[in-house]
């Protein structure tokens, strides 16, 4: 059986490294809820995740006002990261040139609630499907997970089920997809979502939210089957929390039948 990857992150807003609780980003409702805010700029976590070899973490500007710093956690690791959050057709090759190993798209491609076919398969052409990760982070309503963008404010008509998922593997290299009603709570992963993804997706996914313990990291190991990497945030004892990253990253490295031993 294949091995879930730990990827690391780097969530960038106001230009700081901050941990914020999913869903309380708001353009109009005052600061969000947050659960860190670093005072070691974003070089640092870049350097330390290129150190211990983990591949394919995520730099996420949430908003505006992060450009700095995003470029600044590249230089530190080029190719050693994805950039995400406010890439569109005019800026994606400006980002690999910066560093970024993958760009990670959702708002330009999910416009007003519709999934813009055209300007996907423009970052297609002008990145390539196999350095484009599509960011399907959503939330539960109606009996369904529905995408939203705009820092996850804003729901989409889509949702994430088999036809969708099969339609946008053609078009990236694996999905990104936070459970954005569990993100930042550390009170236990979305297990509904994550057999969705394990049954629907046909290529590989980074499951984000409320990883707390490594029961949870057991679970999606055992749901996935290799095909669902997982990243941590808020629990990490990096940002705050009570989960040991050095421990994470020595369970990472273990083979498939160790680290199911436990």
């Amino acid at each position: 059986m294949r091995r879930a990857q730990f990827r690391p992150c780097i969530d960038l807003h106001d230009g700081m490294v901050k941990q914020i609780v999913g869903g309380s980003l708001s353009d109009h409702g005052g600061p969000p809820r947050t659960n860190f805010i670093s005072t070691r700029t974003p070089d640092y976590f870049a350097g330390l995740y290129r150190r211990d070899g983990l591949k394919g973490g995520h730099v996420i500007q949430l908003g505006p006002g992060n450009e700095q710093a995003a470029r600044q956690a590249l230089a530190a690791w080029p190719g050693g990261l994805q950039l995400g959050g406010g890439v569109h057709p005019g800026n994606a090759a400006a980002w690999l040139d910066a560093g970024a190993s993958h760009l990670i798209v959702t708002s330009c491609v999910f416009a007003d609630g519709e999934l813009r076919r055209d300007k996907l398969a423009e970052l297609v052409r002008l990145v390539g499907r196999e350095r484009l990760v599509l960011d399907l982070s959503c939330r539960f309503r109606d009996g369904r997970y529905f995408i939203v963008t705009d820092r996850w404010q804003k729901f989409t008509r889509h949702a994430v089920q088999g036809e969708l998922l099969r339609e946008l593997a053609d078009s990236a290299a694996e999905f990104l997809i936070h459970a954005v009603d569990v993100e930042g709570k550390q009170a236990g992963i979305d297990r509904r979502l994550l057999a969705l993804l394990a049954e629907e997706s046909p290529i590989d996914c980074v499951y984000a939210g409320g990883i707390a313990s490594f029961d949870d990291i057991a679970a999606i190991e055992e749901a996935g089957q290799g095909k669902i990497h997982y990243t941590i945030g808020s629990a990490l004892d990096l940002f705050g929390g009570q989960l040991s990253y050095r421990e994470v990253v020595k369970h990472a490295a273990l083979p498939p039948e160790s680290a199911n031993r436990g």
